[in-house]
């Protein structure tokens, strides 16, 4: 598996790490996916307050999650949270009113990135409701976005921590082949937002 041209191996001592930390943050492997170059500790701090910034889950999205049975499957809570997300799309709003061709980028980068910056609230939210009885804890805005998904899970140990921003890491290899980012892909073809190509995909891995 190489990102961009980089094996893990490699990724693990040239991307930017969390402080104290032995592995490499999934701001990093953002930033090289999406501009070939490899970031400096800045850019990724200036991803990781980006997301906090665009991070917290609104009123209505946690209304719709709190009317969902507790018992039913945490993928269909996930994929319904970030379908109900959608009424928020920059691009979805931008497309009706006949934005140009050359100017679909933009308002879809607005919309992953607002995305990304609530999923680890949103799993965490949906894992804390279906197994913690529905107990949840609040984000540490001193942490990092893979560290503040483990926070926000419940677990402290900062080798979870640390564990996590691999996992996210190396994930991040999924290039079409596998059910769920092909149908990310095939839904975001036709011109969809982010927010119905990624709950289409999540149908597709659940």
């Amino acid at each position: 598996i190489r990102f961009r041209g980089y094996n893990i191996p490699q990724l693990r001592e040239k991307l930017p790490k969390a402080q104290d930390g032995e592995e490499p943050l999934p701001e990093g492997i953002f930033y090289l996916l999406l501009t070939g170059e490899l970031p400096t500790d800045d850019d990724v701090k200036e991803i990781t307050e980006e997301w906090k910034k665009r991070s917290a889950l609104p009123d209505y999205l946690i209304d719709v999650l709190k009317a969902i049975p507790n018992d039913t499957h945490p993928m269909t809570q996930f994929s319904q949270g970030i379908l109900t997300l959608q009424k928020d799309s920059i691009f979805s709003k931008q497309y009706r009113e006949g934005m140009s061709k050359m100017k679909y980028w933009d308002p879809m980068f607005e919309d992953v990135m607002n995305l990304l910056a609530k999923l680890p609230a949103l799993a965490s939210y949906v894992y804390r409701k279906s197994y913690k009885n529905d107990e949840h804890i609040p984000a540490d805005p001193s942490l990092d976005w893979g560290g503040n998904f483990a926070h926000m899970v419940g677990v402290e140990d900062e080798k979870f921590k640390e564990l996590m921003r691999l996992y996210l890491v190396i994930h991040s290899d999924h290039e079409g082949g596998n059910v769920s980012a092909h149908t990310t892909h095939l839904v975001g073809s036709a011109l969809s937002d982010a927010y119905y190509s990624l709950s289409g995909g999540m149908n597709g891995l659940a």
